[in-house]
């Protein structure tokens, strides 16, 4: 693997986890949201990730030998349509049912929180990565300065 395809790895990571935790604060925003512009209420929305595409030649022999890797990219953003949504009694709400509940999102704050802190790591063992490979770089032209 070569230096600057490290480097890319680890780039592809923090800009997969920065989405995703702009996902997650959109999905925090959004934790009483009761309408869209369609009527519907607010459905949670989750990130998945894939390895990126192989492209050349010399990538696809190096990723079939097992020693080189791609970095990540977001396949795809998807709406929670699994879990179920929160009813509340709450009768004078303006968007209360004929039996007085109202239909909260099924957006679980504790959750994305701990999503958010978890997206947040993985970025932050991206930059170290990024760093790392950096400094090694750095040092590899230093060594040739002397």
């Amino acid at each position: 693997m070569s230096v600057f395809g490290a480097m890319d790895i680890s780039a592809s990571g923090m800009t997969a986890q920065q989405l995703r935790n702009d996902i997650i604060a959109q999905n925090i925003a959004n934790v009483n949201t009761t309408r869209d512009e369609n009527g519907h209420v607010y459905r949670r929305r989750n990130v998945v990730f894939n390895e990126k595409d192989v492209t050349g030649f010399s990538q696809i022999l190096l990723h079939q030998a097992g020693t080189f890797g791609n970095g990540v990219k977001v396949s795809k953003i998807y709406q929670d349509t699994e879990s179920p949504t929160k009813m509340v009694y709450d009768p004078s709400h303006p968007d209360a049912n004929e039996d007085g509940y109202v239909e909260y999102p099924n957006v679980n704050t504790v959750q994305e929180m701990t999503d958010m802190i978890d997206a947040s790591r993985a970025y932050e063992a991206n930059i170290t990565s990024f760093n790392a490979t950096k400094n090694m770089l750095l040092r590899a032209l230093d060594l040739g300065n002397r």
